[in-house]
């Protein structure tokens, strides 16, 4: 074959249907999962989804041949590679690649996206992507001329609208599966929605909308420290009845509240937002730190994490900067965001202080190399980033040990936060999201919030406070959005935005 020529049309019919046979096997399973394929509509939907799948591809490709034979080959080249990869996450994670998911490609860091290589990945990029690519690149292909070209396209789309029309009856079943058919769909799925994200992106406002003026109510010396979770589902808390003792410390501390709690999203830009934001809107407000530092406030942003909406403040650290100043193996892990942090209150000069710590403790797959050696309490544990490889108990043990050392950081910060006299303080721990740990066959997390499952978005949201400082409205379920004016509150700062009802402490 390589040696021979061939003709276009035989071509991107050969590609497309390798394109299918490669990595359409997730999209099927969906249809097949929820489509009576038994009846003749059902019969009728799949047959029409597999020439559509086969027709449209190859139109694609025919068009990218036709403009220039080297685009062509250069864009399928990258669209087998990508495939292989992209297919590779839908198998081992049931992801889905729609919009939020590429947003979430484009905020991984070196470190969190090398601890996902394994043999397994190396072998679908071969496989499915460099193996194919060879003989993309070796074809002798012989186009056709323009009056060909014209009348096929012709032809293609009047077939294509035909096919579409005939499925008239299944167009509503379509629409309310569109997001996770289009996020299966190869190279469709991240084409388009990377387009979307950037259009999305470029839409949003460049810089934030500034909220009114803010005005401190007094003198009073207060402190609060947030510290955003990462993947903690609040299910895995011994605080929310889950069976293993996973917070062993917190659970015999004075003072420490929890709420149900549920994220806005269930991936880390879009909790974090929402989080730091006055209410849940795809606007790009000014966030709490911001506004805070903004009005005369000591905000301290300290890091082991991403994704956070841009932070305008002085006193911004990660974990470069405070590795500087700290020693010993923890250095490597949370811990660090612990580093100086009651003498860093202690000399501010300033009477309301707001210490943010962004934790990465359970993001996944690698579970296990979130915590010290010594907080290994569960055994045997997931060390496979192909979470489908573990048994439910090892991975659960995995993450359950990055719960209990959670709980370790938060029992420090509040031990620091007991030493402050002179202060009144509190500490709020809320999670971007929550996890997925296998059940329903999905890890990790990503899942549009639409119809995402309960484990990744029913989050923990634990409060402490200090004696004599401020005591706790009995509320139901809170959402993400009530840190913003609850710490309006603690701190006694008046502001037009602020919302009585989304505040927590009475």
């Amino acid at each position: 074959m390589l040696k021979n020529n061939i003709k276009i049309t035989h071509f991107v019919l050969l590609m497309s249907l390798l394109n299918f046979l490669f990595f359409h096997f997730p999209f099927y399973t969906y249809v097949f999962n929820n489509v009576d394929y038994k009846s003749l509509n059902g019969i009728i939907l799949v047959i029409s989804l597999v020439i559509l799948m086969l027709v449209l591809n190859a139109f694609l490709f025919f068009l990218l041949f036709s403009i220039s034979r080297y685009v062509g080959k250069t864009l399928l080249v990258l669209f087998f590679i990508i495939n292989s990869i992209a297919v590779y996450f839908v198998n081992t994670y049931s992801v889905i690649i729609d919009e939020s998911m590429i947003g979430n490609v484009f905020n991984t860091n070196y470190e969190e996206s090398s601890s996902f290589f394994s043999f397994k990945l190396v072998l679908y990029i071969i496989l499915l992507g460099f193996i194919p690519s060879v003989y993309i690149i070796k074809a002798k292909i012989i186009n056709v001329a323009l009056k060909k070209f014209l009348t096929m396209s012709y032809l293609v789309l009047l077939f294509i609208v035909v096919l579409v029309f005939a499925n008239a009856s299944n167009w509503l079943w379509i629409d309310k599966n569109s997001k996770q058919l289009g996020g299966l769909a190869m190279p469709w799925s991240y084409s388009v929605n990377t387009s979307l994200f950037y259009i999305h992106k470029y839409k949003k406002n460049e810089k934030e909308i500034l909220l009114p003026n803010a005005v401190i109510k007094d003198n009073q010396k207060s402190v609060v420290v947030l510290v955003i979770g990462e993947s903690a589902r609040s299910q895995n808390f011994s605080m929310y009845g889950y069976g293993k003792n996973t917070n062993p410390l917190l659970s015999k501390t004075q003072n420490v509240f929890h709420f149900n709690a549920n994220s806005c999203a269930t991936y880390t830009t879009a909790g974090v937002k929402c989080i730091l934001e006055h209410t849940n809107s795809d606007d790009l407000y000014e966030i709490l730190p911001n506004y805070l530092y903004r009005n005369n406030v000591e905000v301290i942003w300290r890091t082991t994490n991403w994704g956070e909406p841009p932070v305008h403040i002085e006193k911004y650290q990660n974990r470069e900067v405070l590795k500087k100043d700290c020693k010993g193996k923890e250095c490597d892990y949370d811990e660090v965001l612990l580093t100086g942090l009651k003498e860093q209150i202690l000399a501010s000069k300033k009477n309301k202080i707001l210490i943010v710590l962004h934790t990465s403790t359970s993001h996944g797959p690698t579970y296990s190399k979130k915590y010290p050696p010594q907080f290994e309490v569960f055994k045997p544990v997931c060390n496979s980033v192909e979470l489908g490889k573990c048994s439910q108990n090892e991975l659960l043990n995995a993450y359950d040990n990055t719960i209990v050392y959670t709980d370790f950081i938060l029992h420090n910060v509040i031990e620091d936060l007991k030493q402050l006299k002179e202060f009144k303080s509190t500490m709020i721990f809320v999670s971007d999201h929550g996890e997925s740990l296998g059940e329903k066959n999905l890890y990790m997390h990503g899942v549009p919030i639409s119809f995402a499952p309960k484990e990744q978005y029913e989050i923990p949201f634990i409060v402490w406070v200090s004696d004599g400082s401020k005591q706790l409205k009995p509320t139901k379920t809170l959402t993400q959005n009530n840190v913003f004016h609850s710490v309006l509150n603690f701190l006694n700062i008046e502001s037009p935005i602020y919302d009585e009802k989304m505040n927590i402490f009475k």
